[in-house]
């Protein structure tokens, strides 16, 4: 009987070492989506809603990204006018 709760603990061990692995990608893949800051989106709407006071423009004419270049933080904001 040793001989066989040998072979379950070290089935169990390796079992767990894959879903600690398996757990350890998820979560960097999830942290790699979340690199956006969660008030991006409205923050594009509320600029949006801004230069539409001034100018007829289209929801996708306005794009927002932030880029983290080491302790720097650039916000870029891309707006496609029309022609007058």
């Amino acid at each position: 009987m040793n001989l066989f709760d040998f072979f379950r603990g070290r089935q169990k061990t390796a079992s767990a070492s894959v879903a600690k692995e398996r757990l350890q990608i998820i979560v960097a893949h999830e942290r790699g989506q979340r690199s956006t800051p969660d008030y991006l989106p409205a923050m594009q709407q509320e600029l949006l809603e801004v230069i539409r006071k001034y100018v007829n423009i289209g929801n996708d004419d306005v794009q927002v990204a932030l880029e983290n270049q080491g302790s720097c933080s650039i916000l870029e904001l891309n707006i496609t006018l029309p022609d007058r």
